[in-house]
């Protein structure tokens, strides 16, 4: 294809830095030399929309794919624009998603530098190895200031973790055994089913899918094998024999990940046996995000499940990545998809140092059903579920503690009617996570790796808990009470004046997230808290007032 050039002298007049593109440097990266003007680069571009729903109002339900589209998408007329401009920088055009404003574009570095402006170059870390980086914010071209609201792929930095524990083992998880699927229906009162048709989507970054694990893990309860099926989205969706031919570096790197893919996978096949489950995998930057949340939303599973995360305000994004992932967020809210996300595992301060109370996004978005752990802990002689918290110091690694505060990011939805402050002085009213919570501690999760039975922990075990429960009450719901965005719903006051989120989930009121040192922290209290949230699931309560809710 022969490119059409735009003058330098048009492009440095005109064109001006995209407001909030701009990226700090990596400072666990160091200079590896320039990038090569003829590497291949894809990049994903947002396109602005329509206004999306506040979920103040009745929760949307009813629509078609295609009126969800047309009422939230991007127009034509924008994309075309969008389209013929990059086709005159030179780049290919591989698809155009109306319904996730979003056109994905293919070209060379060269091509993006001229398009985009973005200050280039080849960094390398432990993490990573080599890998393309930007410092700085970028442009884009005059012609499409305000309808092109972020360029995705620029940088390959990675940005995006699991929300994992060691697998060090503590006093609870030696004496109690490990909780199988049938525990789990009875800790939380499931309604009977087996999700049969319903369509639940996990979020990967990284790692494969073992088949063989999902069979012996299935045999070893006497479960029915469900439909699994593996989306690669722009990573691959490694095999069990692919992944042991990998290079050592890589392939450590991929198992690690492939126990997160085989935690998430089997908790909820234990509880969805007859479900139709598409596992996503992404590479682990802004972009992988992004175009995860645009396959997921065209596909509109029930519920998606994400155990990965990373502080909101790190300095690893750019604020108008960040917000291109939100309100793909928000675009999978409206579309009825409650997208579940571990909250973070290292309590108050999200693993950071400072004296500053944070936590973690995407489990701090609005359009988010964000997820926060307990454990069973030992009180007056009783067994009870309490907060998860380790004493500092207790651990040898891995989180030690449910996330959980004040968002410093994102306003308080007006559905969020809750009386929480920032552990921050001064601080603004944020949105407050978690909305739940469930086991994420002693006595773990029993799963299958490798071959071996293992014990699963996190709030990356509490996510898609709860993903397996909405899709199991999603399937005894009348047809016109499916598909619906929990989390406001939660908030919903009754006739009696109480919450549903009170009406439907065990109150945990002892403990606290408290994060040593400094030693600030939330605690857990009567009714909702920022620890964990309205609570643990009582999944028939949930069935009957979801039921019952106009």
């Amino acid at each position: 294809m022969q490119k059409v050039f735009v003058s330098e002298r048009r492009l440095s007049s005109k064109s001006r830095n995209l407001n909030g593109s701009a990226r700090l440097e990596n400072p666990e990266a160091s200079y590896h030399g320039k990038v090569n003007g003829t590497m291949p680069i894809e990049l994903t571009l947002a396109l602005r929309g329509p206004p999306l729903p506040d979920f103040n109002g009745k929760p949307l339900s009813g629509l078609s794919q295609k009126q969800l589209n047309n009422r939230f998408g991007a127009s034509k007329s924008d994309a075309a624009l969008v389209s013929k401009v990059m086709r005159d920088f030179g780049f290919e055009i591989q698809n155009v998603n109306l319904g996730a404003r979003s056109i994905g574009i293919k070209g060379t570095v060269a091509q993006a530098t001229e398009a985009f402006q973005p200050s280039l170059a080849m960094y390398k870390n432990e993490d990573q190895g080599v890998f393309r980086d930007r410092t700085g914010g970028y442009h884009v071209p005059p012609e499409l200031e305000g309808i092109v609201s972020a360029v995705i792929g620029l940088s390959q930095r990675r940005i995006i973790r699991p929300k994992r524990v060691a697998k060090d083992q503590n006093r609870l998880a030696d004496i109690l055994p490990a909780a199988t699927p049938a525990d789990i229906e009875k800790i939380y009162d499931f309604p009977k089913g087996t999700a049969a048709g319903q369509k639940i989507a996990i979020a990967e970054f990284g790692g494969g899918y073992i088949a063989s694990d999902l069979r012996a893990y299935c045999k070893k309860f006497g479960l029915h094998m469900p439909d699994v099926k593996t989306v690669s989205v722009n990573s691959p969706a490694y095999t069990w024999s692919q992944m042991k031919k990998l290079p050592r570096a890589t392939r450590e790197q991929e198992l690690l990940c492939a126990d997160e893919v085989m935690l998430d996978t089997e908790i909820i096949a234990g509880l969805c046996p007859h479900a139709k489950i598409k596992i996503y995998f992404a590479t682990f930057d802004q972009k992988g995000f992004v175009d995860l949340l645009n396959k997921v939303i065209a596909d509109r599973p029930v519920v998606l499940s994400i155990s990965w995360g990373v502080t909101e305000d790190a300095s690893d994004w750019s604020s108008v990545a960040r917000n291109a992932i939100n309100e793909r967020l928000a675009l999978a809210a409206a579309h009825g998809i409650t997208v579940c996300v571990s909250s973070g595992d290292d309590g108050a301060g999200d693993g950071r140092r400072g004296k500053k109370a944070r936590v973690d996004f995407p489990a701090s978005s609005p359009y988010v059903l964000s997820v926060g752990g307990t454990q069973i802990g030992g009180r007056n002689g009783k067994l009870e579920e309490v907060t998860w918290w380790f004493t500092p110091g207790t651990r040898a690694g891995g989180g030690a503690s449910t996330g959980g505060g004040v968002s410093s990011i994102f306003d308080r939805p007006k559905w969020q009617n809750v009386r929480i402050k920032s552990g921050n002085r001064g601080a603004k009213n944020g949105r407050v996570v978690p909305d739940v919570a469930a086991l994420a501690e002693g006595p773990r999760y029993s799963y299958v790796l490798f071959g071996k039975t293992e014990r699963g922990a996190g709030t990356s075990a509490s996510a898609p808990v709860w993903a397996a429960l909405i899709a199991r009450v999603n399937q005894k719901l009348p047809k016109a009470k499916r598909q619906r965005f929990l989390t406001p719903l939660l908030y919903r006051k009754l006739t009696n004046g109480k919450s549903l989120g009170s009406a439907v989930c065990n109150d945990i009121t002892v403990g606290n997230n408290r994060t040593e040192p400094p030693g600030f922290g939330y605690r857990a209290k009567l009714g909702y808290d920022s620890v964990t949230g309205w609570g643990s699931p009582n999944g028939k309560a949930l069935l009957k007032k979801l039921g019952g809710l106009t």
